[in-house]
């Protein structure tokens, strides 16, 4: 399938908030998904990955949350992760400029929208989750720092798929486990899949954590999670 890719303003009022959009080229109405970027920020990996979404049948919208930065090494890619999630709320006005970007464009039906982070994009997923009501699915990977209470979970409406690496010495797999019980005690629709061969960051190709196995499973899982609940 062949897509178009462009730089969009998500706020008519502020040209600060951009996103990169990707959408197939045939004049047909899709499913709508929002990508959170890795800590790096929106580096060709995740351009990649939006690509690839597209490719799939979705219209895909990268809010761009270090506004044209990119890390290159880990210590500033850290830097650039803790002033995000310090300022939170900021983070999350922004993807949700871009879900609402997505939710007024005519070529995305139906509305409610797709959302889907990796690393510190999946903190975001979920935390924007519990924010957001017009979620038709979520999918936050390797998400770290993310430790709900039963309060969080219960404004969380959408469907989970949440991914993981048993590896991950940054995300516990107890916490883990924590997390996918407060979800099924309050009755939300979640699946939990644990790699067991794979750390943090086990589908990006380029910064030596990639585990092929893995990480093409979970792709392939991904996106039928979509293409169901969005459909």
């Amino acid at each position: 399938m062949i897509v178009q890719a462009s730089t969009v303003h998500t706020d008519p009022n502020d040209p600060a908030p951009q996103g990169y959009l990707v959408r197939p080229d045939d004049g047909k109405t899709y499913p709508g998904i929002v990508l959170i970027q890795e800590w790096w920020g929106i580096e060709p990996h995740i351009r990649e990955l939006a690509q690839r979404l597209a490719t799939s049948g979705f219209v895909v919208l990268v809010p761009d949350l270090y506004h044209g930065k990119i890390a290159t090494e880990p210590d500033e890619a850290q830097k650039m992760l803790m002033a995000t999630v310090q300022n939170m709320d900021k983070a999350i006005r922004e993807i949700v400029l871009a879900l609402d970007y997505l939710r007024n464009d005519p070529g995305v039906q139906p509305k409610k929208i797709g959302l889907m982070g990796f690393c510190m994009g999946g903190l975001l997923t979920y935390k924007t989750a519990e924010r957001y009501p017009h979620l038709g699915a979520i999918s936050p990977w390797y998400g770290g720092g993310y430790d709900p209470t039963p309060e969080d979970v219960a404004r969380v409406s959408a469907p989970v798929l949440a991914i993981y690496g048993e590896k991950d010495s940054a995300i516990p797999v107890a916490q883990v486990k924590k997390i996918e019980k407060l979800y099924k005690d309050a009755g939300k629709d979640i699946e939990v899949r644990i790699y067991p061969n794979a750390g943090h960051a086990f589908n990006n190709p380029d910064h030596g954590m990639y585990v092929a196995e893995a990480a093409k499973d979970a792709w392939a899982r991904a996106v039928a999670f979509f293409k169901k609940h969005l459909a």
